[in-house]
C-alpha cells in the first residue's frame, strides 16, 4: 500500500477486531516490510490508540480497550448513546440499517471500557424498544457476541434450536450476519458437519467466543447475501399463499418487498403470491395494505384472518359506561 493514510486505515481496522496480530502476518497483510509496520503503529500510539507489542519470533501487535474513550471525539454520555443507538437500529427499527448497524456495533463495543459496557447493558436491560416488523425478538448481548465474532475471525460455540428436532451444540467458523425481512442468520463453517450451514439467530442461544482464530473460507458465489436468499428459497414452506387485493400492484411491491411476487390484475388491482411458515405474515401485511382482498389459498387463511378480524372489532367495541354522553 503507498498511500500511508489508506494503510494506516487498514491497520487500525484490522487491530480493531483485537486479535493478536503476529507482526509478519500484519505486515503481509498490509504488504509492507515490519519496519514500515513499526513506524505506522508508532503513529497510531501517537493518535491516542493504545497498541501493545510484543518482542522476539513470535512478536506482534494487539489493540486494548483504554481506560477512556479512544480518540473518536466522543464523551461518556455520547459513546453510551450511540452504542444503545445502534443496538436498536440493529433490531430493525431502521430499515435498511440492521446489518451496518450491527458491523458498527461490534467496532464501538469493543474499544470501549468496562464501565461503559455496563451502563449500555443496563440501560439495555431497562428498556423495550417498539420495533414494527412482527419478527422474534433477540438478545442484543448475542447477536453482539455473534458480530464480534464474525469480525474478530473466531470460532464461535452455541446451542441452536432448529424448527423440527432438539436443541444441540453447534462449533462453527462464522462468516457473515444476514438481515432479511423480519429475521437475522447466522452464515458459518459448521466444523462437525464439515460444510456451510445458515442459522436462525432467534433459535440461537448462549453464544460464546472461544480464543481460537481462524482463515476465512470464501463462501460459495461470493455473495453471503444471494447464498442466504437461495437457501431460504429452496427450504420447503408450510403454506402456499395467493391473494387477490383490491391495491395497485406497486403499493402492494413497496409494502412486502421481496418476500412475495405481485403480479398485477388491473390498475387498482393485483394478486400477491408467497410461501411462508407463519400465517400471520400475510395477515398482516392485509392489514397494512388497508383494501379489500379475496383469499384464494390456502384455506387456513379464511380461518387466521376471520380470527384477527374479531380481536380487532372486539378491541375497538365502543366499551363507554351505560348512561355516558358519547360526546
Amino acid at each position: 500500500m503507498a498511500n500511508t493514510s489508506a494503510r494506516m486505515l487498514r491497520l487500525l481496522s484490522l487491530l480493531q477486531t483485537h486479535r493478536y496480530w503476529p507482526g509478519a502476518e500484519l505486515a503481509d497483510r498490509l504488504e509492507v516490510s515490519p519496519r514500515t509496520l513499526r513506524r505506522d503503529v508508532d503513529r497510531l500510539r501517537d493518535l491516542g490508540y493504545p497498541v501493545d507489542a510484543a518482542r522476539g519470533v513470535a512478536g506482534g501487535y494487539q489493540l486494548q480497550a483504554g481506560a477512556a474513550v479512544p480518540p473518536l471525539l466522543l464523551d461518556d454520555e455520547e459513546a453510551v448513546a450511540i452504542a444503545v443507538g445502534l443496538r436498536t437500529a440493529a433490531a430493525g427499527a431502521v430499515a435498511g440499517f440492521e446489518e451496518t448497524s450491527v458491523r458498527a456495533l461490534a467496532k464501538v463495543i469493543q474499544l470501549l471500557p468496562p464501565r461503559l459496557r455496563r451502563r449500555i447493558d443496563a440501560l439495555q436491560a431497562a428498556t423495550a424498544p417498539g420495533v414494527f416488523g412482527g419478527g422474534p425478538v433477540l438478545d442484543a448481548a448475542s447477536l453482539t457476541t455473534i458480530a464480534m465474532a464474525c469480525r474478530g475471525e473466531e470460532r464461535l460455540r452455541f446451542d441452536y434450536a432448529p424448527r423440527d428436532g432438539e436443541t444441540g451444540y453447534r462449533h462453527v467458523e462464522p462468516h457473515r450476519l444476514v438481515s432479511l425481512g423480519r429475521r437475522w442468520y447466522l452464515i458459518a463453517w459448521d466444523l462437525d458437519r464439515g460444510d456451510w450451514r445458515s442459522f436462525r439467530v432467534d433459535r440461537l442461544t448462549k453464544p460464546a467466543l472461544t480464543g481460537a482464530r481462524f482463515r476465512p473460507r470464501d463462501i460459495p458465489g461470493g455473495d453471503p447475501v444471494a447464498w442466504m436468499r437461495q437457501r431460504l428459497a429452496a427450504a420447503p414452506s408450510r403454506y402456499d399463499v395467493s391473494v387477490l387485493v383490491s391495491v395497485p400492484a406497486g403499493t402492494v411491491r413497496q409494502t412486502v418487498g421481496h418476500w412475495a411476487t405481485v403480479e398485477p390484475v388491473t390498475e387498482e388491482t393485483s394478486r400477491m403470491r408467497m410461501s411462508v411458515d407463519d400465517l400471520g405474515w400475510p395477515v398482516m401485511i392485509l392489514g397494512v395494505l388497508g383494501g379489500d382482498f379475496t383469499i384464494e389459498s390456502p384455506p387456513e387463511l379464511h380461518e387466521r384472518a376471520r380470527q384477527a378480524a374479531e380481536t380487532l372489532l372486539r378491541g375497538a367495541a365502543d366499551r363507554r359506561p351505560r348512561g355516558a354522553d358519547p360526546h
